[in-house]
């Protein structure tokens, strides 16, 4: 018998913590749910751990990996909790934070407003030193000056500091002479550079991004320490490795020195494990669906691709509106989110009208029903008042859901406002919230040329499959796949991922003014880079890697991402037609091509778990409830049962109930468990 080998993937999110225990010697897997702890998220992981170690006593000598992802950076940035940091940068420069480039994202707003900056401007300073465009140096530092700033920020308090020079990316030498001279002059101080975090064109983003590096190193860093030193004293030797914004693994010590790169760590896992099981099951363009406790998320895969971005922007002003935020210019899977989560506070305006979100109960106080102190109504007292949701569900997760509270908020603070009874204004809260996921998937996937008509939807998280259905059928989408382990599902997705690591340097000039020598010459540098750090996080294990380049037309503002096979020029203009026409329907073959950024992914070859049924019922418990149906506008006979014991075809209304999550398959429509474990639901005529 093969000796026992446990992997942990561990989700935390607003509301839950979420845990997937896989042994690789068998293939078995554990769920589990615990509360999250916002003030301290290292507690809810260390209280999965603990509970899944009483369970599985070789849990502390027999576990080799554990895969975390958390909320800890981009809550960071949204709530303003980082470090007292500083910018040193270049003299003349220091308010390219707060200039931005000067577009407007509203053209008829006069009173616009942008996210504050991280770092206020008595925190910006300028010094001697100029790099040119070309990398030639046109003055150099004055060590002096340097040494007397660093040492005046240190004493004033400050922890972290960002270095941003002007063309940095081009020649990082200044930005390296200052961080010798603060080792020297003020070594308590964390430095984050430029032209390490990111060595690319753009200052604003690239001073933006570094900005927000620095902003929450430290936090970081002080939440990993703990988090190591918790699983050291439980006995547990194992490697923490930390999930990336752009999908893929890396070491704790790599998350430390760029920790802006987890920002979306958390619903990336949802997304990897979307792309396998849409390919596994046939369908290479799909929709990632994730409504959790707080908020829901959204991602379009198109040709079995996850969408990675380097235009990506975190603490929008507006939610919907591009250039209101702050960018975070690190690869990130391209998604959307929303407020709009099993924990989202309904209410009436100030005009008459219900909203739902975007401000939730997330884990405390919780949605009324929990008995946690919450007393507003939210999307899951709702559900519960409507029949979709069994209080027997949530005994596991040691909730006990009150339904006479539930009732009490949705009353006082909806039906009695509006003058309606309370079922149908927990209808109307439910609709609203599903119209609002709907509008914002419908809006990102015109922006990102998918067709949804022609795509399946992968729903998960607490929330997804119990609205995957209504969802769909208001996006137009024909079928939808529930998992096996939905609730988890952002988890399970940890474990499927590989340590990858994406190296990136701006090139900025004509294709046919470069050589193809020249190419490889530099995609090898950054490939030795890449390599380097994925071999920290799996020594020994074969790598593969991946050319991308960032291509415009010349004359443009703006660039592709595109996938290339060869560091040729005739290869690398193909892609870029090719690509380019697929998106806009036409390429230009008379207008030169443009290199803007050239970037190497490399990624460890490691087996993970495969999609298999994770749970049999050899006697399935069935039944039959009352629960709310839109086109009768009445409480209606459900089927219910477990999602493990379907075995036919099967028909709606039906609730199906796995382990953190229930399915909602409306009349209308027929699912169908496939042997690999997932429920398939084919929509039919329904209200949209």
């Amino acid at each position: 018998m093969s000796p026992t080998e446990y992997r942990i993937g561990c989700d935390i999110g607003g509301s839950f913590t979420d845990f997937i225990l896989y042994d690789a010697s068998t293939g078995a897997v554990v769920t589990l749910k615990v509360a999250t702890t916002p003030d301290a998220p290292e507690q809810g992981l260390t209280a999965g751990i603990d509970h899944l170690a009483r369970q599985h006593a070789a849990l502390p000598t027999s576990l080799k990996t554990l895969i975390h992802g958390t909320t800890l950076v981009i809550n960071a940035i949204l709530e303003r909790k980082g470090a007292r940091t500083a910018l040193l940068t270049t003299a003349g420069f220091r308010d390219v934070i707060e200039t931005r480039r000067e577009i407007r994202y509203d053209i008829y707003d006069i009173r616009q407003i942008f996210p504050t900056p991280v770092i206020p401007r008595n925190l910006r300073i300028g010094v001697a030193g100029r790099i040119a465009s070309d990398g030639t140096e046109i003055q150099p530092p004055d060590p002096c000056e340097v040494k007397t700033v660093l040492r005046r920020l240190a004493d004033d308090g400050i922890e972290s500091v960002a270095v941003c020079f002007i063309n940095s990316y081009a020649n990082p030498d200044h930005e390296r002479q200052i961080a010798a001279i603060a080792e020297q002059a003020a070594p308590f101080l964390s430095l984050s550079l430029s032209s390490e975090v990111l060595p690319e064109v753009r200052e604003f983003e690239r001073f933006s991004t570094t900005a927000l590096n620095a902003y929450v190193k430290q936090k970081v860093d002080r939440y990993l320490a703990g988090v190591e030193d918790a699983l050291a004293s439980r006995g547990f030797s194992v490697p923490l490795y930390l999930m990336q914004s752009g999908g893929g693994i890396v070491t704790a010590l790599t998350a430390r020195h760029s920790p802006v790169r987890l920002a979306e760590s958390g619903p990336v896992g949802g997304v990897l494990a979307t792309r396998d099981l849409a390919r596994l099951a046939g369908y290479p363009d799909a929709l990632a669906f994730d409504m959790g406790g707080t908020t829901a998320k959204a991602c379009l895969i198109r040709k079995g691709e996850m969408p990675v971005t380097s235009h990506y922007e975190v603490d929008r002003v507006h939610r919907f509106k591009r250039g209101s935020g702050t960018p975070l210019a690190v690869p990130t899977v391209d998604l959307i989110e929303i407020g709009a989560g099993g924990g989202s506070i309904a209410r009436i305006d100030d005009l008459g009208r219900l909203r739902v979100g975007p401000d939730s109960a997330a884990a405390d106080p919780g949605p009324a029903c929990f008995g946690r102190g919450g007393v507003l109504p939210t999307v899951t007292d709702a559900n519960l008042l409507l029949g979709y949701l069994d209080p027997a569900d949530f005994v596991a997760s040691g909730i006990v859901l009150d339904p006479n509270a539930a009732y009490t908020a949705v009353q006082r603070s909806i039906a009695d406002p509006l003058g309606i009874p309370v079922l149908q204004a927990a209808a109307a809260i439910i609709e609203i919230v599903n119209e609002s996921m709907s509008q914002a998937a419908r809006i990102y996937s015109a922006e990102n040329a998918g067709d949804l008509s022609a795509s399946v939807m992968v729903a998960f998280g607490g929330g997804g499959p119990l609205h995957a259905v209504d969802v769909a059928r208001k996006l137009k989408m024909p079928r939808v796949i529930v998992p096996e382990a939905a609730g988890v599902f952002s988890a399970l997705g940890f474990l499927m991922a590989a340590p990858r690591y994406e190296t990136s340097r701006s090139y900025p000039r004509r294709l046919d003014q470069i050589t193809d020598d020249m190419l490889t010459g530099i995609f090898d540098e950054l490939r030795l880079q890449a390599e380097a750090v994925v071999a920290g996080a799996a020594p020994g294990a074969p790598q593969s890697h991946s050319l991308l380049a960032d291509l415009r037309y010349v004359g443009q503002g703006h660039q592709l991402r595109v996938r290339i096979e060869q560091s040729e020029r005739r290869i690398i203009a193909d892609a870029f037609r090719r690509d380019y026409f697929d998106i806009y329907g036409y390429c230009c073959d008379d207008i030169n091509i443009e290199i803007v950024t050239l970037r190497v992914e490399a990624c460890a070859d490691l087996p993970g778990p495969a999609f298999r049924p994770l749970s049999h019922s050899d006697e399935p418990a069935e039944g039959e409830r009352l629960a709310w149906d839109d086109a009768a506008g009445a409480m209606i006979p459900h089927r219910t049962l477990e999602f493990a014991a379907i075995r036919a075809p099967l028909e709606g209304p039906a609730l199906v109930s796995q382990r953190g999550a229930v399915v909602r398959i409306a009349r209308g429509c027929r699912a169908l468990r496939h042997d690999r474990g997932w429920l398939e639901i084919t929509m039919e005529a329904g209200p949209s």
